[in-house]
């Protein structure tokens, strides 16, 4: 193929990836903005604390299905293509969005209104779970071998693009309808428009090319597909590294991006248009980050970048709740949210590429989908309803902060054993130690 004409099938395949990435965990996502108002029309209360923790924990239940979803899915892209996995990842996906669009609430049918709602949640999981790791080995696998931090960062490029569109809406549609009509059919709004589109990544992910590594790897190899069991004995470096990094980024991703605008509004007090303005802002200077911190990962390294960025949010991220808690306001919240989602951003950019490297091609997709959503579900699905519970119960308003200190502490430690696999910082290595050996001969 032509340079010319490679360079173009590379820009499309990141574009159909991303896309179709960004209408996923759009999906996904919407629920945890709309909580707040799902609580009140599926999981009636007297206790208006007591519902909340049920939509919550019912954003939870999907988690349970992301290591399945994301083994079995895996396996199949493992086995029968990366391009394959996605089209199937996104038909599920649309099949549960519909699912909560066109849910009647539980004032008409009763008890099967949130046992709707659950088995969309669980379909969402299980479609999710395969996402993640698909997407990621895609993108990797596309890249150039001296720009894969940088494509590899678009996979959570896509993921902030699906939070900056759910927060969107959300803001929309709190802004523009009464609580009457929100409660009514407004909150139905932001899930008919993840339905709308969805055919748009289908139609995308259709027409990508399979990637020349996966094609490679699969004519090279004449052993049987490895199994589960074969993946954690003979990568459980690669899985434990894996977990420990992205228990650290799935909580601050679901506590600082997801479940910040129902804290903000009910610990805080704030108004919930005005809070969803803030994420916005917030998570686009986050996107733009993304993609320089996944470049600046292709030149100095993967760990470095890593280490500085969850260093810095590690020692700001409770000594700035604590400042707007003592004076909550939507000013401080924003300088807040600037500081630590720029922060976020530069952890996220080579976090998929940094991952990816640690499992070879033949089984990419199965150990990252297997290290991802075990960690996912252990520590991040439950994590808008862990600081809701933490809040409620030792009456603090940083309650939030202690949860993501813990869980940055491990991501710390699992990047001290990162293998570093950028080629710039292999190559600088390769001089290094061909000009020692010269010396010392």
């Amino acid at each position: 193929m032509h340079p010319a004409q490679r360079g173009t099938s590379r820009t499309r395949q990141v574009t159909a990836a991303v896309i179709g990435n960004a209408l996923e965990w759009y999906d996904f996502i919407v629920y945890g903005f709309l909580s707040s108002i799902i609580a009140r029309l599926f999981f009636p209360s007297d206790n208006e604390y007591t519902s909340l923790l049920m939509a919550l924990a019912t954003f939870g239940v999907g988690f349970f299905m992301r290591p399945v979803g994301g083994v079995l899915l895996g396996l199949y892209a493992d086995r029968k293509g990366r391009k394959a996995a996605m089209q199937l990842i996104i038909l599920l996906m649309t099949l549960a969005i519909a699912m909560i669009a066109f849910a009647p609430d539980y004032a008409a049918i009763g008890i099967g209104a949130p046992v709707l709602i659950v088995v969309a949640r669980m379909l969402q999981g299980f479609a999710t779970g395969g996402e993640y790791a698909s997407a990621t080995a895609f993108l990797v696998e596309s890249a150039p071998a001296n720009r894969r931090g940088l494509y590899g960062a678009w996979q959570l490029f896509g993921q902030c693009l699906a939070v900056f569109a759910g927060a969107g809406m959300g803001a929309l549609v709190t802004h523009l309808l009464s609580p009457e009509a929100l409660d009514s059919w407004g909150w139905r709004l932001p899930f008919v428009v993840g339905l709308l589109i969805a055919p748009v990544g289908l139609w995308m992910r259709r027409h990508m090319e399979e990637t020349d590594d996966f094609i490679d790897a699969r004519k090279a190899s004449t052993d049987k597909p490895m199994g589960l069991l074969d993946v954690l004995r003979e990568y459980r470096r690669g899985v434990l590294v894996t977990m420990g990094s992205t228990i650290s980024g799935t909580v601050t991703f679901y506590v600082m991006l997801v479940n910040m605008p129902t804290f903000a509004h009910r610990q805080l007090g704030l108004a919930l248009d005005q809070v969803f303005m803030v994420q916005m802002l917030a998570v686009a200077l986050m996107t733009v980050i993304i993609p320089l911190a996944g470049l600046l990962s292709d030149r100095i390294g993967r760990r470095p970048v890593l280490f500085a960025g969850n260093l810095a949010f590690f020692l700001l991220v409770y000594p700035m709740f604590n400042w707007v808690a003592a004076a909550p306001s939507v000013e401080r919240l924003l300088i807040m949210q600037l500081l630590l989602c720029a922060i976020i951003g530069v952890c996220f950019g080579p976090a998929p590429t940094s991952v990816a490297e640690q499992f070879p091609t033949k089984v990419r997709s199965t150990g990252l989908a297997l290290a991802y959503n075990v960690a996912v579900m252990l520590f991040g699905g439950f994590s808008p309803f862990i600081v809701t519970w933490l809040s409620q119960t030792t009456g603090s308003a940083v309650a939030p902060a202690y949860y993501v200190l813990f869980s940055s502490l491990i991501g710390l430690i699992a990047i001290c054993f990162l293998r570093e696999a950028a080629p710039a910082v292999l190559e600088r290595r390769r001089r290094r130690d061909t000009t020692l050996a010269s010396r010392s001969i």
